[in-house]
C-alpha cells in the first residue's frame, strides 16, 4: 500500500486557454546553454575536510596545486583535515561574454562530512569538447550544516554540497553567430498542434503572411529574409511579447512518495462505478517463558505464540459516474465514499486501467 503523507488537489479555475506570452511556450532553436565541470580544492574547512587515507586523490590533488604554486611536497606525509576534493558544476548560458560571472555547485567527493565555511581554490572548467571556459574560485555557501559530538551527530540539509553566486568568471565564449541565421525554429516545450497553429497564426499576423510556418507539432520555422527585420535578435524580440491562447492535454499527475495528485479541468471520466473497500491483516506475537519445576531435570525456554486475525473493511457504498463527468464530480463521488488519500492514488490507476479515465495518467 502507499504510504501518503500529503495530498494536494489543484483544480484549474478555467476550463478554456489561458493567454500566454509566446516566449514561455518556446525555446529558440540554437540559443542553448552548456554544461560545464571542474574538480578542485576547497580548502579552510574546520576539520570536516577528507581523511586522506581514504581519500588519497585529495592528497594528490593538493600536491600537484602546491607543485604549480611553487612548494616542492614529493616524498612529504601531510595529512591536513582542513581540504576536500570537490566536483565543481556550471552552466554557461547563451551568449555569455568573456568576463561575465556565472553561479557554481560544489560537491564533495570523498568522505569529508561537512563544506561549511570552506574557500574553492581557482578550478577551471571544462566543456564536453575538454576546453576550459571557465574558472571557479570563492567562500562556499553550504546547503546544510552538521554537529557531532563523541557519541552522537545532528545533521540539517547537505553539509556537503553548497553554491557560490557568481563564482565562476568566463573566459572563452562560445562560437555562435546568431546574426547570420537565414531561419529560426521555435521549438515548443511542450508539443501540441493546436498551440503550434495558433504561434503560426499569430506570427503572421504580426509580421505577414508567409514568414511562419508550423512544420510539425514541437516546430515552428520562420523565415528572416521574409521578415524584413534589421536583426534575428529584433524579430524575436518582436515575436516573444505576442499572446496567444495556448492548449495542453488533459492530463493527470500524481507523486506517489508525496501523495500529490494535480488534475487539469479539461479531464473527463466515461460511465464507471467505484466501490472502495479492503482488508485489516493483524499478526500479534505474543511469546511465552516455559521453565521446569523445581528440583526437576530440563531448561527454560522461550515458546512463541501468534495471534493472527483477519478483518474486513466495508466499504462506505457504491458511485457511478456518469458519462462526461468532469473534476469536480470526481472528486466529489470519491469524498461521497470516504476515501482516505492513500486510496485516492489507486482508485485513479484503476480507471485509467479500465479506459474510464480521458486524460494522460502520469505516475512519478
Amino acid at each position: 500500500m502507499i504510504r501518503v503523507t500529503l495530498l494536494a488537489l489543484l483544480l484549474a479555475t478555467a476550463a478554456q486557454a489561458e493567454p500566454v506570452r509566446i516566449k514561455d511556450l518556446v525555446e529558440v532553436d540554437g540559443v542553448r546553454g552548456n554544461d560545464l565541470v571542474g574538480y578542485g580544492l576547497v580548502v579552510g574547512l574546520n576539520g570536516t575536510g577528507d581523511g586522506l587515507r581514504n581519500a588519497p586523490f585529495t592528497e594528490e590533488i593538493m600536491a600537484n596545486l602546491l607543485e604549480r604554486l611553487g612548494a616542492n611536497v614529493a616524498g612529504e606525509e601531510f595529512r591536513p583535515r582542513n581540504v576536500a576534493a570537490v566536483f565543481v558544476t556550471a552552466t554557461l548560458p547563451p551568449f555569455a561574454r568573456a568576463g561575465s560571472r556565472i553561479d557554481v555547485t560544489v560537491s564533495a567527493i570523498g568522505d569529508s562530512s561537512s563544506l561549511q565555511g570552506g574557500t574553492l581554490v581557482m578550478t577551471p572548467l571544462n566543456g564536453a569538447d575538454g576546453e576550459i571556459y571557465a574558472v571557479a574560485q570563492g567562500g562556499l555557501i553550504a546547503g546544510g550544516i552538521s554537529v557531532e559530538g563523541e557519541a552522537a551527530r545532528v545533521v540539517q540539509g547537505v553539509p556537503t554540497a553548497g553554491t557560490i553566486p557568481g563564482g565562476a568568471r568566463v573566459e572563452r565564449e562560445v562560437d555562435f553567430d546568431f546574426s547570420r541565421l537565414a531561419t529560426l525554429r521555435l521549438a515548443l516545450r511542450s508539443p501540441d498542434f493546436t498551440t503550434a497553429a495558433r504561434i503560426e497564426a499569430g506570427i503572421n499576423a504580426e509580421f505577414g503572411r508567409g514568414i511562419a510556418t508550423m512544420q510539425d507539432a514541437g516546430t515552428v520555422a520562420i523565415d528572416l529574409g521574409a521578415a524584413r527585420m534589421q536583426s534575428p535578435a529584433h524579430v524575436i524580440g518582436r515575436i516573444e511579447g505576442l499572446v496567444i491562447d495556448a492548449e495542453s492535454r488533459a492530463r493527470v499527475v500524481v507523486d506517489q512518495r508525496s501523495g500529490t495528485i494535480v488534475m487539469g479541468e479539461d479531464v473527463r471520466i466515461s460511465p464507471v462505478a467505484v466501490a472502495q473497500g479492503g482488508l485489516t491483516l493483524r499478526v500479534t506475537e505474543t511469546p511465552m517463558v516455559s521453565q521446569p519445576n523445581p528440583f526437576a531435570q530440563g531448561e527454560t525456554m522461550l515458546v512463541p505464540r501468534t495471534e493472527a486475525a483477519i478483518e474486513q473493511v466495508p466499504g462506505t457504498g457504491l458511485a457511478q459516474l456518469p458519462g462526461g463527468t468532469n473534476l469536480s464530480d470526481v472528486v466529489a463521488g470519491l469524498n461521497a465514499l470516504g476515501v482516505a488519500p492513500h486510496d485516492l492514488i489507486d482508485i485513479l490507476k484503476s480507471i485509467h486501467a479500465a479506459g474510464a479515465l480521458h486524460a494522460e495518467l502520469v505516475v512519478n
